[in-house]
C-alpha cells in the first residue's frame, strides 16, 4: 500500500466492517473524496465477519430508538440496491416462538412492539399454525408469531459491494493503517496512522471494537466503554437446511436476543449467538461446553438435527457498550462524528445509519450524477455460481464448489483478498464440510506470493 502521508481528502472514515464501507459508499456517492483507514491487512476483519447474515425489519428493536431508525432505513435502501449490486435476498420470514407460558404471555407485547416500529403484518399463531408452517418443529412449542419481512442475506458480499462501489468511484483504502492520534489545525483534521500522515476535512471513526479508544486517541476522550460480547455458532451441513423454512426466533431477553436457528445463504442450518461479556476485543476462542449446549438448544427445537452432522463452529465478537442504543455522536470535537457501539444489528442497519451520518455531516459536496454499479459475484447457494458457467478453469473447493476463475478474481482488483480470511469470505474457499482439508494444498500453490502472509494451517 502507497504511503498516505501526503494525501488530503473530504472525509476519512476509520474502520472498514460492514458501517465504514457503509458510510464508504454514502459519502461518495454524495460527491466527497473519501479515505478508509482499516488497521488489518483486510477489511470486515473485526466484528463484522462473524454475523448471522440476517436482513432484519427492526420488529424488536427498542421503539423511538436510533437503533430502529437506522434499521428501517437500512433495510429499504437494501432492498432497493441489491439487484444493482448483485446481492441475494431470500426470503424465508421469522417466527417467534414461546416454549412456555411465560415466554407465551410475553408474545402480545412484542406484537405491539412490532406495530410501533412499523411492521403492521404481524399477528399471533395458534401453536397447530406454527406446526403446519414448520412441521419439523418440537411439538413442545406453545405459541408465536410470524414476521413475513425478515430475511436471509451474504454475510459479507454486502460490505463489499458497498466499499467497492465507493472504491470505483474515487475512495480510496488504506489497509494495515491503523489510526495512532490525530490534531486539528487549520480548518482540518491530521491524522497520524502507521502508514503514515493523511489529512481530512470530517472525521468518522466507525472503529467498532476499538470505537472507544479511536475517540481517545483523536480527540483526546471517550464518552462510551466497549465491552466485547462473544456469540459462539454451531453450522450444520448443508442438508439440515430442510429442517427449517423460516428464521426460528425466541422472546429475547432484556440482554438478548437469544438463540437463532436459521438456514444460510450458503446452504447450512446455524445455530447462536451465545452472548459472553469478555475483556478481549480481538480473540473470540470458542467453548466445546458452549459448543455441546448450542447444539443440544437446537436439537431442542428440531428433534431431526440429531441425525445431522455439524459442520463447523465459530465465534465473533459484538461491540457491546454500557447502553442498548447505537452511540453515535457528532459534539465530542468539532467536524469529528463517532459511530459506536452498533451492536448485532450492524448488517440490517448500516445503509440507514450511513445515511443518518450523511444528515447530522451536512455536507454540501455535489452528487455523482453517473456513479459506477460494480456487480458482485455470487457464492449464494441460492444464486447462479460461477461452476454452472464455462471457462470457469475447473473447481478447487469440492465442498462449496468454488472455481478457480472465482478464486483468481478474488485476487486481483481494487478491493482484492489479501489474507486467507478475506479470501474466504469473498469465495467461501475451505469453509465446507471438509474445512479445507481436500482442497488446501491446491489453494496453497494457488495463492502463493499474492496474500500478505502464505497460507498456514488454522487459517481463518
Amino acid at each position: 500500500m502507497s504511503d498516505a502521508g501526503q494525501e488530503s481528502f473530504d472525509v476519512a472514515i476509520v474502520g472498514a466492517g460492514v458501517v465504514g464501507c457503509a458510510l464508504a459508499r454514502q459519502f461518495t456517492l454524495d460527491g466527497a473524496r473519501v479515505a478508509i483507514l482499516e488497521k488489518a491487512a483486510d477489511v470486515l476483519d473485526g466484528a463484522s465477519k462473524g454475523n448471522s447474515a440476517i436482513l432484519h425489519t427492526g420488529f424488536d428493536a427498542p421503539e423511538g430508538s436510533l437503533e430502529v431508525q437506522c434499521m428501517r432505513e437500512g433495510y429499504r435502501l437494501y432492498l432497493e440496491i441489491h439487484e444493482r449490486l448483485g446481492l441475494p435476498l431470500i426470503r424465508s420470514g421469522a417466527l417467534v416462538l414461546a416454549w412456555n407460558e411465560a415466554q407465551q404471555a410475553e408474545l402480545p407485547g412484542l406484537i405491539e412492539r412490532a406495530h410501533a416500529n412499523g411492521v403492521s403484518n404481524v399477528g399471533p399463531l395458534t401453536r397447530q399454525e406454527i406446526l403446519d408452517l414448520e412441521p419439523h418443529l418440537s411439538q413442545g412449542v406453545t405459541g408465536g408469531f410470524r414476521v413475513p419481512g425478515e430475511y436471509l442475506i451474504d454475510p459479507w458480499s454486502a460490505a463489499h459491494a458497498y466499499l467497492l462501489q465507493a472504491i470505483e468511484n474515487g475512495a480510496r483504502l488504506y489497509r494495515g493503517s491503523e489510526v495512532l492520534s490525530g490534531s486539528r489545525s487549520g480548518g482540518r483534521w491530521h491524522l497520524e496512522t502507521s502508514s503514515g500522515r493523511l489529512s481530512a476535512s470530517l472525521v468518522i471513526n466507525a472503529a467498532g471494537l476499538f470505537g472507544d479508544i479511536v475517540d481517545k486517541r483523536i480527540t483526546g476522550e471517550s464518552w462510551f466503554t466497549i465491552r466485547p460480547r462473544k456469540g459462539q455458532f454451531v453450522v450444520y451441513d448443508k442438508p439440515a437446511s430442510a429442517l427449517a423454512g423460516h428464521i426460528l426466533l425466541p422472546v429475547p431477553t432484556k440482554t438478548t436476543k437469544g438463540i437463532v436457528v436459521c438456514r444460510t445463504a450458503f446452504g447450512n442450518l446455524l445455530v447462536g449467538p451465545t452472548a459472553e461479556e469478555q475483556e478481549d476485543r480481538e480473540h473470540a476462542l470458542l467453548d466445546t461446553e458452549t459448543m455441546t449446549a448450542l447444539a443440544a438448544k437446537a436439537e431442542e427445537i428440531l428433534p431431526e438435527l440429531r441425525h445431522h452432522q455439524v459442520n463447523a463452529i465459530y465465534a465473533g465478537l459484538r461491540p457491546a457498550t454500557e447502553e442498548k442504543d447505537y452511540r453515535i455522536r457528532t459534539d465530542l470535537a468539532e467536524d469529528y462524528i463517532c459511530v459506536g457501539g452498533i451492536r448485532s444489528t450492524g448488517l440490517s442497519a448500516a445503509l440507514g445509519i450511513a445515511a443518518h451520518v450523511a444528515r447530522l455531516a451536512a455536507r454540501k459536496d455535489t452528487p455523482l450524477e453517473s456513479p459506477v454499479w460494480p456487480k458482485m459475484p455470487m457464492i449464494s447457494e441460492y444464486g447462479k455460481r460461477d461452476w454452472c458457467e464455462p471457462g470457469n478453469g475447473g473447481i478447487v473447493c469440492l465442498c462449496e464448489m468454488v472455481t478457480r476463475r472465482e478464486i483468481d478474481n478474488a485476487l486481483i482488483g481494487p478491493l482484492a483478498a489479501c489474507s486467507m480470511g478475506g479470501l474466504k469470505r469473498r469465495t467461501r474457499v475451505t469453509m465446507g464440510r471438509c474445512q479445507g482439508f481436500y482442497c488446501s494444498a491446491e489453494l496453497a500453490r494457488i495463492t502463493y506470493g499474492r496474500l500478505a502472509e502464505p497460507m498456514l494451517a488454522g487459517d481463518d
